[in-house]
């Protein structure tokens, strides 16, 4: 009794012993029993490791289903059904006290310990979360690559009732995960907070302290509405971004040289700069990209100078990336040798980029990007960047400026 107490002052779920009664319920919970057959039954519980116990849990609730089959830990114990708590505009957390406390995950403490968990909630899409956890992840690459610290993260996205909401967290409180969550409605937001700070879950609202801070500045109150992929989202933007996409794919690498007129943005560059890449990611942000290569003996289509020179963006590469580049294509297209002296001979790599150059240097109002050691995700953002700054005219580039 001592050792339950100083659990639950530490704000942990006491652990389920193997020695009670199968036929007696754990107080404060009417639907969990530690018997899975009834009494006389010959059929015996299916046996699981903890792990593969932790992992069906996990994948049952990001698939939105709710913890229904009987599941094994690692005591020959069972657990049943974990009770539904009642939805309602205002998510009660008063109940999941007991019913965390009287459950088990059968996950030990050897298992919490070889993984942090880190679950992302989010009433839309979860890419804002979903991505803000990437990048903060990608300071701790130092320790992640070598597994010193190993993070596991899962993603429950579309989550708008309080039920669903209450199930994810108290299995985050077994698990000794962390939640990170995007809610737009204030009471689901709350809900999570209180549910995280009752039982000392580390969590963080991504959406919460800049939703206020912007309705703060505008003086206006926000909509509370998620912004998830629902039948109001095929709006004018949607089907601009299709036929962003659909435009881009039928213009790469200089096919139909007589539609730039008709692109948003007109990327130049040698093979092997990431230009088809590059334009498939501008497409999908809803801009129609041509993307135009650079090739030894073969003329630049007339229409690229006769276009707006402020849609133009050249691209650039360090001669030594671009053939280790090269050489890596070559022989994934399984290529002979004398394909390879040409195409990724360092001599003809550095020719072509000198005519890059020469060409960039003749159309001084052509901005050119540095690609070597930026991902797709910078280039696009300096395109964008610039693109913006040249259609309104707020700043132009320095003539001949490498970005």
């Amino acid at each position: 009794m001592a050792l339950l107490s100083a659990m639950k002052l530490q704000g942990r779920p006491p652990p389920i012993s193997s020695n009670l009664n199968p036929n007696s319920k754990p107080a404060g919970s009417d639907s969990v029993s530690l018997n899975a057959s009834e009494p006389g039954s010959e059929r015996k519980p299916r046996k699981f490791s903890s792990q593969l116990n932790r992992w069906n849990r996990a994948r049952t609730l990001r698939s939105g289903a709710k913890l229904d089959s009987t599941i094994t830990n690692g005591s020959n114990n069972t657990t049943g059904p974990m009770r539904p708590i009642e939805s309602s505009s205002r998510t009660d957390v008063s109940t999941l006290d007991s019913d965390v406390s009287s459950s088990s995950n059968g996950v030990s403490e050897a298992d919490m310990t070889a993984a942090k968990s880190i679950y992302i909630v989010s009433d839309g899409t979860g890419w804002t979360a979903e991505h803000a956890v990437n990048a903060a992840l990608g300071q701790f690459d130092y320790c992640l690559v070598d597994r010193g610290c190993p993070v596991n993260t899962h993603l429950f996205s579309g989550i708008e009732d309080g039920e669903k909401l209450m199930e994810i967290i108290k299995q985050a409180a077994r698990e000794g995960a962390m939640v990170i969550y995007t809610l737009a409605d204030p009471s689901m937001a709350e809900a999570t907070m209180r549910a995280c700070k009752l039982w000392k879950i580390p969590s963080l609202d991504i959406l919460g302290p800049i939703t206020e801070s912007i309705s703060s500045h505008l003086g206006t109150n926000p909509s509370g509405l998620s912004r998830g992929i629902t039948n109001s989202s095929l709006n004018e933007d949607y089907f601009k971004r299709i036929e962003a996409i659909e435009f881009t794919i039928k213009h790469d690498d200089g096919a139909l040289p007589e539609n730039l007129e008709k692109a948003d943005i007109v990327l130049v560059g040698v093979s092997r700069t990431g230009k088809t890449p590059l334009s498939t990611y501008l497409a999908q942000k809803g801009y129609k990209v041509s993307n135009v290569p650079i090739v030894n003996g073969v003329d630049l289509p007339k229409t690229l100078f006769e276009i707006d020179p402020r849609k133009v963006f050249g691209l650039m590469i360090n001669p030594l990336v671009l053939q280790g580049i090269r050489e890596a294509r070559a022989k994934s297209l399984g290529l002979g040798s004398s394909f390879k002296t040409k195409y990724s001979e360092l001599g003809s790599v550095k020719e072509e980029l000198e005519l890059a150059k020469k060409i960039f240097a003749e159309n001084p109002t052509w901005p050119v990007i540095e690609v070597t050691e930026s991902a797709i995700e910078e280039t696009a953002a300096v395109v964008l960047r610039l693109y913006d700054e040249r259609q309104s005219n707020r700043a132009m580039p320095r003539i001949s400026k490498s970005y």
